[in-house]
């Protein structure tokens, strides 16, 4: 029977990008890097400002099609091979190294020695390095390694292997691969598959040809096809703002003038691009204190195309580009700047003349709410990386020829919120909550995601973006309750850098599809809504199924970098979050012990009028 296996083009960046491997209808197979792609059928997808930042010519969007067949070699849509080669038979046991000259499109694998032919399964195990190489298990390898007498088993055919399943023993203990070439017989269980072993990495990726092998000493590890490690993508994200009508600050003009002013300006402009030009950079950057954005966007302007920077060492994950500065200026302007793609419209919490609390101490602590009736989102992938985040980074185009990057495009709606300005920095100056955030900026120091998040956080991790990150987590779980869309629907943006003056929050959404524009999200943020909708936030954040635990913790999550916060309160799903769920703190946003939360008083009141209301009963 013909299969329709199916992946949305929004996928093909997040979660199925080039290097990520995927189980569908029993069967599992890997994305290839971009240099595999139609070219003819790609479609372009428009986004100067993040091609800027990233240092590439543009973007192109797989070509869509609504029945992938991803064993057809001739299939139009990013191409996807199988993976792992190594399948065995449920009936039979027999191992078989699947090749594409094996595959009949349309068809799943089939054992050619049962009658009927059962349906190959794929093995569960594959081996991975930090360079960001991926292979098969050399289950020959592991069939003759176990040693006895003293001496490793050998033989000649490396084809000869059987996935045995023992009733003796349970787990992993009762799994084996055995040799069942003639005067062999060697076998090995799995019970201690997982880790290294000493086998050779291949130097490759699965799409890679034998000819693109490269020399790699890094130690294997196998592990699970689906396991965490296997894969974290680097995706960038910018939102379509109209960049000519974007505000531009006097100081940003004034620094950009000093920099074309240096006296190595003209040399930088000259060498842009190689390994030369980081020494002009860093000293440029030095004498006028000009950041990379500031600088890679001068360079873009002076030459006619993006800069990339120069890097002689090996490729990691790079950190994030600050893209928050236009789109802060762009939601936060008198006028906002309107195109077809961005339409913004300013409201209110609608509370009017209300004196009562807990309503005017909310009015109080919320500055302005801008409502985006049309945004568009474009995400890019540049890379992966395996085993470990801040390992190798692997490009999208493992072969390096290309200068774009895959990405797609979004189109949604959202709401901003800001704080009062006055408030939050009367809040951010009081002794405790420095010194609670002293201790977190201290993991995030040590911690290897400190370079990637930068760009979200400043320079120093401070006590607003906390404050904003967790309440943007807590408005989303409660959106989700009152707009109908999902948590995963929605995503973040965190505007919470001192330096440039931020100090709020865009939730928006991130649906792939015709969910991302049902006006739901929009309507939540009409008077009153909205604020009824902050006030059912904040009581329910006041409280965690998990409390006293989840309150009182001095560390917990990733790299001990969230406090107050659990999978009760206030986790997100991964791809709703900018820094990966931490860096979270609830009791900065609702108080905790000795600590003062910036809607504590709000908190403090609702309970306060719900026992008067009793009372009058």
């Amino acid at each position: 029977m013909n299969r329709t296996l199916r992946v949305r083009q929004s996928q093909t960046v997040l979660p199925f990008g080039v290097g990520a491997v995927f189980d569908i209808q029993g069967e599992s197979f890997v994305a290839t890097g971009v240099g595999d792609w139609p070219q003819k059928a790609k479609q372009r997808v428009e986004s100067p400002r993040l091609a800027g930042r990233l240092g590439v010519t543009g973007f192109y969007a797989a070509p869509p099609t609504a029945n992938e067949r991803f064993d057809s070699p001739d299939a139009p849509g990013a191409p996807y091979i199988r993976f792992p080669s190594w399948l065995f038979c449920g009936a039979c046991r027999r191992m078989r190294r699947w090749r594409i000259a094996d595959e009949k499109p349309g068809q799943p694998p089939r054992c050619p020695s049962c009658s009927p032919g059962r349906t190959l399964a794929p093995m569960r195990f594959v081996q991975i390095c930090a360079a960001g190489h991926l292979s098969d298990v050399d289950w020959w390898f592991w069939a003759h390694s176990r040693r006895e007498a003293g001496e490793r088993r050998q033989c000649g055919e490396r084809e000869k292997l059987r996935f045995v399943v023992s009733e003796r023993a349970s787990g992993l203990e009762a799994l084996s691969v055995t040799c069942t070439a003639k005067g062999c017989g060697a076998s090995r269980d799995l019970l201690d598959i997982l880790g290294t072993h000493g086998m050779r990495c291949s130097g490759r990726n699965p799409w890679q040809r034998v000819g693109e092998a490269t020399e790699c000493a890094v130690p294997v590890q196998i592990v699970q096809r689906t396991a965490g490690n296997l894969y974290y993508p680097v995706v960038h994200s910018a939102l379509d703002i109209p960049e000519s009508d974007a505000p531009t600050s006097q100081g940003d003009e004034e620094l950009a003038g000093r920099v074309r002013e240096h006296d190595l300006w003209v040399s930088l402009c000259r060498v842009a691009g190689t390994p030369r030009a980081d020494v002009f950079r860093t000293m440029i950057q030095e004498d006028t204190g000009a950041d990379d954005q500031l600088l890679d966007a001068l360079l873009a302007e002076e030459t006619g195309q993006p800069v990339p920077v120069a890097s002689s060492g090996p490729a990691t994950a790079p950190a994030s580009p600050d893209l928050s500065r236009e789109e802060w200026a762009a939601f936060t302007a008198p006028t906002p700047p309107a195109t077809r793609d961005f339409a913004l419209r300013e409201t209110t919490l609608g509370l009017g003349q209300e004196t009562a609390e807990p309503w005017a101490g909310l009015h109080r602590r919320i500055g302005r709410i801008v409502l985006a009736d049309r945004l568009r989102e474009v995400r890019a992938l540049s890379g992966f990386s395996r085993v470990s985040p801040d390992a190798s980074l692997v490009p999208a185009d493992t072969a390096r020829r290309l200068k774009w990057l895959p990405a797609v495009e979004v189109f949604g709606e959202g709401v901003l919120l800001t704080l009062d300005k006055d408030a939050l920095a009367a809040w951010e100056g009081n002794p405790e909550v420095r010194r609670r955030v002293a201790g977190m900026r201290a993991d995030f120091d040590r911690s290897f995601q400190k370079g990637r998040l930068q760009a979200l956080t400043g320079e120093a991790l401070s006590p607003r973006f906390v404050l904003l990150h967790t309440l943007a987590h807590l408005l989303i779980r409660q959106l989700s309750f009152e707009s109908g869309y999902t948590t995963a629907s929605l995503r973040e943006r965190v505007y919470a850098r001192p330096e440039q003056d931020q100090y709020g929050i865009l939730v928006y959404t991130a649906a792939g599809d015709a969910e991302g524009t049902l006006g739901g999200l929009v309507q939540q943020g009409e008077p009153p809504r909205l604020a009824e909708t902050l006030l059912r936030m904040t009581e329910a954040a006041a409280w965690c199924s998990a409390d006293p635990l989840c309150a009182e913790h001095t560390g917990q999550g990733f790299g001990n970098l969230n406090r107050a916060a659990c999978h009760a309160c206030a986790l997100l799903p991964e791809t709703s979050c900018e820094t990966g769920n931490t860096l979270l703190d609830r009791a900065l946003v609702v108080g905790g012990e000795r600590v003062p939360g910036y809607l504590e008083p709000i908190v403090t009141a609702a309970r306060s009028a719900a026992v008067d209301a009793l009372e009058e009963m």
